[in-house]
């Protein structure tokens, strides 16, 4: 392929909208064009990295046994009634009708479709296991679309779904999956951890994400740095060991004036406490009504744990007027005393002997506080944000925090689909028996922007080679020197006579604009034929380090090869 011919409309300048470096990249080096908030064309070198990365997904799953089917994307709402997953989506769900005003939605995943296509053909167990997945777009209305291509409207995704006899059989299915997203994300070249994690709206018993490290992702993992013991979550899901806090004599309720003093550092500065003996007191609006979370001073609420704790569909800080008629006070004085709220109490608060917490009057707080004596601790549950150097779960280690980008994720769904849509089989003795699920996606498009947010410099991409739009780039370095010109010819040949991926840049530009445009695209191995022609040699340079090579024609392509392995995720 020659450049002349390729359509890659760079760009100098960084877009203004871009917010995150893989979405400023892929815009700046041709890759992706906006259409509207979250939704991107995906231009000619965009495919080939999408194809690649595709490639080696179906290579795994079908390893794995599973079998690619094509579900519709439009799918009609009485599935989800069925699953009663209509409502949970919300405001994310695509909702459409039909001109006989028939609702359907623009499927965000599939576990609707897929159940209800094997409850219709499959009736024994001597059809199970079933793996089967699909490789196609999906649609999400998020509210606020954000960093290109890593929280878009629309994005490619693979989703499988097993389907099995028993929790025996999911068991296996689901490591299966682990193990082979273990050699598609090792495939591409990506540094990733596969963490523990919340189920959330898809459902289950119990989850992994596979998240790409990189600084700039929006998930927090925490980990254990024992490699023998190897526990990791996602933060919303992270657990730590409980460790009381030892401080303060139990004494009589006493309420305090503490004038204009609202926040955490304030009142315990005031009152000359630390931040752990003060108790936070969070009001939420949930579709049931208020409910108030109880952390101490120095944590945070984790709001998937209490949503997940109290059931809810919605959960969201309610405002400054509904906290004020429920407590009778302004925001920054709420307390769990005399509060007339249900009342969720962190494990580390309820062990708490004299805490400090709003008296739900203006410019007052009660010192001395009892949880158990002063107010109920009938709810209790570990609802906190775990944050570094908190002890590990397992071992007791203090724990680190790095950033990543979810990349894929697989569920033990069990029988909650199966059991709602009628998905039953018939086992050995002839008793029906629900199917055990589960579901596993990696988010292909999101993939793509996640290995250039890991693997980028200050001049551009810098792709894994198993996953680079090209293997090389072939530049003659004055395209008016014919001796250049032929060699850059001869050289391009020969890789391509290899099967390498190859492309030439034979445009008339100066030798500044190839060079920046051959590291802004990523290219892993640049072949440059300059001054040493001359000598029959050209320049072979590896792309992520900068390392150059001055070889014969003849040794062209094993140099280029060496460089590729060396930055090969396979």
């Amino acid at each position: 392929m020659r450049v002349s011919q390729l359509f890659i409309p760079t760009m100098r300048e960084v877009p203004a909208e871009a917010e995150v470096v893989s979405h400023q990249l892929l815009l700046r080096a041709g890759f992706i064009r906006k259409v509207a908030a979250g939704i991107y064309h995906f231009l000619p070198l965009a495919q080939r990295v999408l194809h690649k990365i595709t490639a080696i997904i179906r290579e795994e799953m079908d390893r794995a046994g599973g079998q690619e089917i094509l579900m519709p994307i439009i799918q009609p709402a009485e599935l989800w009634h069925q699953s009663n997953r209509w409502n949970v989506y919300g405001p994310e769900l695509f909702r459409l009708r039909d001109r006989h005003e028939r609702d359907f939605c623009l499927g965000p995943t599939h576990e609707e479709m897929v159940t209800a296509l094997v409850a219709s053909e499959v009736r024994s167990y001597r059809q199970l296991p079933l793996l089967l997945y699909q490789i196609q777009n999906k649609y999400r209305d998020e509210r606020r679309p954000r960093f290109g291509l890593l929280r878009g409207r629309e994005f490619i995704m693979k989703d499988l779904y097993s389907f099995d006899r028993d929790e025996a059989g999911l068991d296996v299915s689901y490591w299966k999956m682990f193990a082979a997203y273990t050699r598609i994300f090792t495939r591409m070249g990506l540094r990733f951890r596969a963490v523990e994690a919340d189920t959330g709206a898809i459902g289950g018993n119990a989850s992994h994400e596979f998240m790409v490290l990189a600084d700039s992702g929006e998930a927090v993992v925490v980990y254990c740095p024992d490699e023998a013991c190897g526990y990791a979550a996602n933060a919303e899901k992270a657990e730590s060991l409980l460790v009381p806090y030892e401080g303060g004599d139990e004494g009589p309720l006493e309420l305090v004036a503490t004038p204009g003093r609202r926040t955490v550092e304030e009142v315990t500065a005031f009152l000359g406490l630390p931040t752990q003996r003060l108790i936070k007191t969070l009001i939420y609006r949930t579709e049931r009504g208020l409910v108030a979370a109880l952390v101490r001073g120095d944590r945070e609420v984790n709001e998937v744990k209490l949503q997940n704790h109290l059931g809810v569909l919605s959960l969201e800080l309610a405002d400054e007027t509904a906290i004020e008629a429920a407590t009778g006070a302004p925001v920054g004085f709420a307390g769990p005393v005399h509060l007339d709220l249900p009342l969720v109490v962190d494990r580390e608060v309820a062990n708490l002997k004299a805490a400090v917490a709003g008296a739900n009057r203006a410019d007052a707080h009660y010192v001395n506080v009892c949880p158990g004596r002063d107010f109920s601790v009938a709810d209790v549950a570990d609802i906190r944000l775990v944050t570094a150097g908190d002890p590990c779960p397992r071992c007791g280690e203090a724990m680190r925090t790095v950033k990543g980008i979810e990349v894929g994720q697989v569920f033990k769904l069990g029988e909650k689909y199966s059991r709602l849509m009628g998905a039953y089989y018939l086992d050995e003795q002839g008793v029906k028996r629900p199917m055990v699920m589960g579901c596993y996606g990696i988010g292909v498009s999101r993939t793509m922007a996640a290995a250039v947010e890991q693997n980028h410099d200050a001049d551009g991409i810098v792709w894994p080679a198993s996953i680079a739009p090209f293997h090389a780039v072939v530049l003659p370095v004055n395209s008016q020197d014919a001796r250049q010109v032929a060699a850059a010819e001869g050289v391009y040949q020969i890789l391509s006579g290899a099967g390498l991926e190859v492309v030439l840049d034979d445009r008339d530009e100066r030798p500044g604009v190839k060079f920046k445009d051959a590291d802004l695209i990523g290219y892993p191995v640049r072949v440059t034929a300059g001054r040493h022609v001359a000598e029959g040699k050209v320049e072979v340079r590896r792309r992520r380090t900068g390392e150059t090579l001055l070889v014969a024609e003849t040794e062209v392509v094993a140099a280029v090869q060496r460089f590729l392995h060396e930055g090969s995720g396979e």
